[in-house]
């Protein structure tokens, strides 16, 4: 029997990136993956990807940020599978600027997807978990949820954010049988790093290798870039634990970048 027979997870942001490998990596271990994401052609050719693969999933139309949009896309998968075992708030964007001047609608932008977007999916699903007794939600936070770097005011205060949101969960849902974590990667090579690249590289008056040496990898015990697999891996053992032992807890997986 696999880890995820039966299990039904919402993934946000699973149409590319680290969301997209999770909802592979639960898929291939027996759990049905919602592909819930902004971009509804890209989410469902991922969950075309999945199932010719022999896997289940679907995919709905998810700005996380807009609340009629989150309720109805979990009605929708309530109505269809009939019930939610795992939420992964995963949905992110980056803008780069120095604080000085960093324009409020892009602060506010972005913290609306990162902790609105938690609040929203987290609140629509749990009223499914706690009926069921039964749920394990996991945050993405970021190294940037326990400290900071230059140029990322509203992305770090929304990641460090994240933990808080996560702590109360995990109080509130224990007497549900409801779980809550974060799992803190490093850099990743997904679209969103890439971008970075040459934005830093701009911003600091470096050459795009200088910003990958110096900045996004010079803390790490090897150099290397956290991948996608390694953060599925921390979020499927969240997403498996069998008890509350594990709950209200962040998980670095950074190379070592941040050592707790």
């Amino acid at each position: 029997m696999s880890r995820f027979d039966g299990r039904v997870a919402i993934v946000t942001g699973a149409a590319s990136g680290i969301g997209k490998e999770i909802a592979h990596r639960f898929a291939a271990e027996g759990g049905i993956p919602v592909i819930a994401d902004l971009n509804l052609d890209a989410a469902n050719k991922a969950a075309a990807e999945i199932k010719s693969k022999g896997g289940d999933a679907f995919a709905v139309a998810m700005n996380v940020a807009d609340e009629e949009q989150v309720e109805k896309a979990v009605g929708d998968v309530i109505s269809r599978l009939g019930k939610i075992d795992v939420l992964v708030s995963n949905a992110g964007i980056q803008i780069v600027k120095p604080l000085v001047d960093f324009p409020f609608a892009d602060w506010r932008k972005l913290l609306s997807i990162h902790l609105d977007g938690a609040f929203l999916t987290t609140r629509a699903c749990l009223k499914h978990m706690y009926a069921a007794n039964y749920g394990r939600v996991i945050y993405m936070g970021s190294v940037h949820s326990k400290e900071a770097s230059k140029l990322k005011a509203p992305y770090v205060t929304a990641k460090h954010g994240l933990i808080g949101l996560a702590k109360v969960l995990a109080k509130e849902g224990a007497e549900h049988n409801v779980t809550a974590n974060v799992v803190c990667p490093g850099f990743v090579r997904t679209p969103l790093v890439d971008k970075q690249i040459p934005e830093q590289a701009r911003e600091l008056g470096i050459s795009e290798e200088q910003v990958i040496k110096t900045v996004m990898l010079k803390d790490t015990v090897d150099g290397e870039f956290t991948s996608t697999d390694d953060v599925a891996d921390a979020v499927l053992y969240f997403a498996a634990a069998k008890s509350n032992a594990v709950t209200g807890q962040s998980l670095v997986v950074s190379h070592g970048w941040f050592m707790q």
